[in-house]
C-alpha cells in the first residue's frame, strides 16, 4: 500500500511541476498573441491528444520527464523556446499584444524572453503556494529569537543570550530558522559569528562556540544547544513565513550548484529521479507536512534549475534573449543550436548517471 501511495504522490507531485512549468509558457505566448501548435506534457509516443477550440493540439505522451510548446513558426515537433527568432522592430510593446495567431519569431524581444521567463516563474508560485500550506498545517511558526538555552549551553558561554533575534551567521543573512541550522553545518571547527538584534540594536557576537558529539562510527555533528520562539498565526505572518521559507529553498538550492561547480561536493552526492521518488516515499510515511515540503522543494528546485545560463536549459535561451535585446543582434541559430544540442546531451548523459548512481544507492 504504501508503495502504491508512494508511486501515485509522485506522479502527482512531478505531473504538477511540468504541468504548471508548461502552462506557464503556454499562457504567455497566448498572452503575446504566439499560436502554440501543439502543447504536450511528456515525450515519446502521444498516448492521449485533444485538438482544442483554439487551435492547439492537447497531448499527453508516453514518457513524463517533462513537456513542451511547440509555437507557430517553428515546426510541430520542436521545443519552440529553442530556436532563433528573427529580429522584430524596436519599440512594439510587450504586452498586451494585437496581433493574434502569429509565429514565434515575430514576437519581440521582451514578448520572447517573457514567454520563456514564464515556466519557471510559475514554478515558483507554485512552490510558494504550497509553502502557504505547509505553514497553515504547523501549529506555529518558528521565530529567529533565542527562547533559551540547555544547561551548561556553549554558544551562551561565547556570546549569544536570550532574546537575541539572529540576523545572519557567518555573514549570510537567516530568513528562517532553518537557515540557522544550514550555516551552522556549514561552519568549520564548530565556530560561527552571528549578527543579532540586541535591545534593539544590530550586534555583532563573534567566535560563538557550539559543543559537539560523536555516535557510534565515528561521525562528529554540532550540537545545536538553544530553542527559538514560536509566533501566532495570522494571515500576514503566514504569508511572511511561506516567503521566508522560499527565500530559504531558493538560496539552498543555488549555493548547492555553486558547491557541485567549485568541488566542495561531488557527483556522488546528486539525486536522480528514483532517489527523488525515494525521498517522496519517506516524506509520505511521515505525513502531509512533509510531503508538501518536498513538493515545495522540487518546485522551486525546477524553477532555479532552468533558470541557470546551462546549455540547453531556459536560462541560456533567455542568455541569448539578453544578447539580442543589448545588442539589437541575434545569436546566430547554428550557435545557439550547437550549444544547446551539446547541452542537452550533457544533461541527457548526467541524468543517466544519477539515475544508475540512485538504482544501485537505494535498490
Amino acid at each position: 500500500m504504501t508503495t502504491v501511495l508512494t508511486i501515485v504522490v509522485a506522479v502527482l507531485v512531478f505531473g504538477a511541476v511540468v504541468l504548471i512549468h508548461e502552462w506557464g509558457h503556454f499562457q504567455a505566448a497566448r498572452r503575446c498573441g504566439v499560436h502554440v501548435v501543439e502543447f504536450s506534457i511528456g515525450f515519446g509516443p502521444a498516448i492521449w491528444q485533444h485538438e482544442g477550440k483554439d487551435g492547439t493540439l492537447y497531448s499527453v505522451r508516453l514518457l513524463p520527464l517533462g513537456g513542451y510548446n511547440a509555437m507557430s513558426g517553428l515546426g510541430d515537433d520542436a521545443d519552440a523556446e529553442s530556436q532563433t527568432p528573427v529580429k522584430k522592430p524596436k519599440g512594439a510593446p510587450v504586452l498586451p499584444d494585437l496581433i493574434r495567431g502569429k509565429t514565434y519569431p515575430e514576437a519581440t524581444v521582451g514578448q520572447r524572453f517573457f514567454i520563456i521567463a514564464s515556466g519557471a516563474l510559475m514554478n515558483f508560485v507554485l512552490g510558494f503556494l504550497l509553502l502557504i500550506v505547509l505553514v497553515c498545517t504547523q501549529d506555529a511558526i518558528t521565530s529567529k529569537i533565542i527562547y533559551g538555552f540547555s544547561d551548561g549551553a556553549l554558544s551562551q558561554q561565547t556570546g549569544l543570550q536570550p532574546e537575541d533575534e539572529i540576523v545572519a551567521v557567518n555573514g549570510h543573512y537567516c530568513f528562517t530558522a532553518n537557515d540557522i541550522v544550514y550555516e551552522l553545518q556549514r561552519t568549520p571547527n564548530y565556530t560561527a559569528d552571528f549578527t543579532v538584534v540586541r535591545d534593539g540594536k544590530i550586534t555583532s557576537v563573534p567566535n560563538v562556540q557550539f559543543s559537539t558529539n560523536t555516535d557510534e562510527n565515528g561521525n562528529t555533528t554540532m550540537v545545536l544547544d538553544f530553542t527559538v520562539y514560536g509566533i501566532a498565526k495570522s494571515p500576514k505572518a503566514v504569508v511572511r513565513a511561506a516567503f521566508n521559507n522560499f527565500m530559504y529553498y531558493a538560496r539552498v538550492i543555488l549555493r548547492s550548484f555553486l558547491d557541485l561547480a567549485t568541488g566542495r561536493v561531488g557527483l556522488n552526492e546528486l539525486s536522480g529521479p528514483v532517489g527523488i521518488v525515494t525521498v517522496i516515499g519517506e516524506a509520505v510515511s511521515y505525513g502531509l507536512a512533509d510531503v508538501l515540503s518536498i513538493a515545495a522543494l522540487i518546485a522551486v528546485n525546477v524553477g532555479v534549475f532552468n533558470l541557470l545560463p546551462i546549455p540547453g536549459l531556459d536560462g541560456c535561451k533567455l542568455l541569448f534573449l539578453a544578447i539580442e535585446g543589448i545588442s539589437g543582434h541575434a545569436v546566430p541559430e547554428k550557435v545557439q543550436g550547437a550549444i544547446n544540442a551539446v547541452g542537452m546531451i550533457l544533461l541527457l548523459l548526467l541524468m543517466v548517471f544519477v539515475t544508475f548512481q540512485d538504482v544501485t544507492r537505494f535498490v
